[in-house]
């Protein structure tokens, strides 16, 4: 295990890295450990941090900044964007998708293709 304040790396784990690191950012703005506004390290200084290459924490910033928790700027780095609240029936139909989809057997991986394939341009 290696790691920083912000994340903790299992190196020997089955999950890749940029995946531990997109994970554990994500789960820290979604509990409101890390607040709106608040700039998270340079990907180079992140993956000087965790031993990692800054392809790697590019790669997981980057994911962030696709989901809406981050937002990159140059000169003024990766901060967190205080994500929106849900309205109820988006909540209601997410929650249809990921029973339809346990159902046939897909991963949610396969679930977020299949959304992403619908998703109007």
């Amino acid at each position: 295990m290696s790691g920083t304040g912000l994340v903790a790396l299992d190196v020997g784990g089955r999950v890749p890295p940029f995946e531990q690191v997109r994970s554990q950012i994500a789960a820290q703005i979604t509990a409101g450990y890390l607040v709106d506004g608040a700039r998270l390290p340079s990907v180079r200084g992140l993956a000087d941090e965790l031993g990692l290459a800054a392809g790697t924490v590019a790669k997981a910033y980057q994911l962030l900044e696709e989901s809406g928790l981050v937002q990159t700027a140059r000169g003024a780095g990766t901060r967190v964007v205080r994500p929106a609240e849900v309205p109820e029936p988006v909540t209601d139909a997410a929650r249809a998708l990921a029973l339809a989809a346990r159902d046939a057997g897909l991963s949610a991986d396969q679930a977020v293709a299949a959304l992403r394939e619908v998703w109007p341009a």
